[in-house]
C-alpha cells in the first residue's frame, strides 16, 4: 500500500467552515526540524500529522483530528516501530525503551483512541495502528500515563466528543527544554533529556459557531526522580518549578506558547486566568472555599462544558 496515499495527515480544515491550520514553530526549532525522505517537514499519518525534533528525537507536537460521530471500536495491536520515511538514528526506539531504568511507558502523544474513526472499521483500525510509531511516542511515567492524564484524555475523547457526535482538534507534545532532565543512562554514549513536562491544546466549536480553545499542562519531574530514572537538575526556570509536583493542570494557552515557542491558531480562550488550576483524580483545587466534585463534574465546571 502507498502510505503517501493512505497517511493524509490532520485536516486544518476538519472543523466545518473553520480553518485551525497547525502550530507555528519559532526559527530554533525551523532550524532543528526532521525531514523525510521527500523532504517533507510535516510527518503524516492516518488522522493526525507531526513535526519531530532532529536534537531530541521526540516530536515537537502532533496534530489530531477527532471525529466524535465516526468512531469506531476496535481492538488495540501494539506494533511499535520506527516509521521507515524517516532516518532510523533520527528516531528513538527499543534502545531507548528497553534501556537499563527505562522504567517508562512508550507515551502515546496522539492518543490512539482519539483517531480510531473513520468510514469503515478497517480504516479505523488502520488509523488506531499508525499511532504506533516511535515518532509519536515520548517516555512517560505509568503512574502519570495511566492516571490523571489518561483520565483528562478519556473525558476529552468519551464523555464529550464521543457523545456529543462532534469534531475537534487537539495539539500535544513533550516540552522540549534544556532545562529538561538527563536520563540516568546513556545510550550508545549519547546523554538524552526526558521532557518533564506535557501539554494538551483542545480547538472546538461552541454552538454560537466561534471557536475556542483550551490548554493543560502535565508534570511528571518527582514521578522520574523518585523512580531514579533521572539525574536531579538545579533549575533556574520558574515556569518549570510551578509544575514539579507530578500533576496536570489547566493553564492559559499563552503559558503553553510560552514555555514550548510554538503559536497556536487564533480562538477565544475557554479558560483564562493567571492562576493554573490543578487537576487531582478525585477533585480539583479550584478554590479552598468550593466544594470538591468528582473529576467528571468537576472538570465540567472547570471546562466549562466547552464543547457545548
Amino acid at each position: 500500500m502507498n502510505n503517501e496515499i493512505l497517511f493524509k495527515g490532520y485536516d486544518e480544515n476538519f472543523i466545518s467552515g473553520q480553518t485551525i491550520p497547525l502550530p507555528i514553530l519559532n526559527k530554533e526549532q525551523k532550524d532543528d526540524l526532521v525531514l523525510d525522505k521527500n523532504n517533507n517537514s510535516i510527518i503524516n499519518y492516518i488522522n493526525y500529522s507531526l513535526q519531530l525534533s532532529a536534537i531530541h528525537k521526540f516530536p515537537f507536537y502532533t496534530a489530531t483530528n477527532i471525529d466524535g460521530l465516526n468512531f469506531k471500536k476496535v481492538p488495540r495491536r501494539d506494533n511499535w516501530r520506527k516509521d521507515a520515511r524517516i532516518r532510523k538514528d533520527l528516531q528513538w526506539g527499543l534502545e531507548l525503551y528497553r534501556a537499563p531504568k527505562s522504567n517508562f511507558d512508550r507515551g502515546h502523544m496522539t492518543k490512539r483512541e482519539d483517531v480510531q474513526w473513520g468510514a469503515s472499521i478497517g480504516l479505523a483500525l488502520n488509523a488506531a495502528d499508525s499511532t504506533f510509531y516511535y515518532t509519536n511516542s515520548v517516555p512517560q511515567h505509568k503512574d502519570l500515563n495511566r492516571a490523571i492524564w489518561r483520565s483528562l484524555e478519556d473525558y476529552i475523547l468519551h464523555t464529550e466528543t464521543n457523545a456529543n457526535e462532534l469534531k475537534v482538534s487537539v495539539f500535544t507534545g513533550p516540552v522540549l527544554s534544556r532545562q529538561n532532565p538527563y536520563f540516568v543512562t546513556a545510550i550508545n554514549d549519547e546523554q538524552i533529556q526526558i521532557p518533564s513536562l506535557f501539554w494538551k491544546v483542545v480547538v472546538f466549536q461552541k454552538e454560537d459557531g466561534n471557536l475556542y480553545r483550551v490548554a493543560f499542562i502535565m508534570s511528571q519531574n518527582k514521578l522520574l526522580l523518585n523512580d531514579g530514572i533521572i539525574e536531579e537538575l538545579e533549575r533556574d526556570d520558574l515556569l518549570f518549578m510551578q509544575f514539579d509536583d507530578s500533576a496536570t493542570y489547566q493553564v492559559n494557552v499563552s503559558l503553553v506558547e510560552e514555555i514550548t515557542g510554538l503559536e497556536f491558531p487564533v480562538a477565544m480562550d475557554s479558560y483564562s486566568d493567571d492562576r493554573s488550576i490543578k487537576l487531582v483524580l478525585n477533585e480539583v483545587d479550584i478554590d479552598p472555599d468550593l466544594e470538591s466534585l468528582s473529576i467528571e463534574n468537576e472538570l465540567g465546571f472547570v471546562i466549562e462544558h466547552i464543547y457545548l
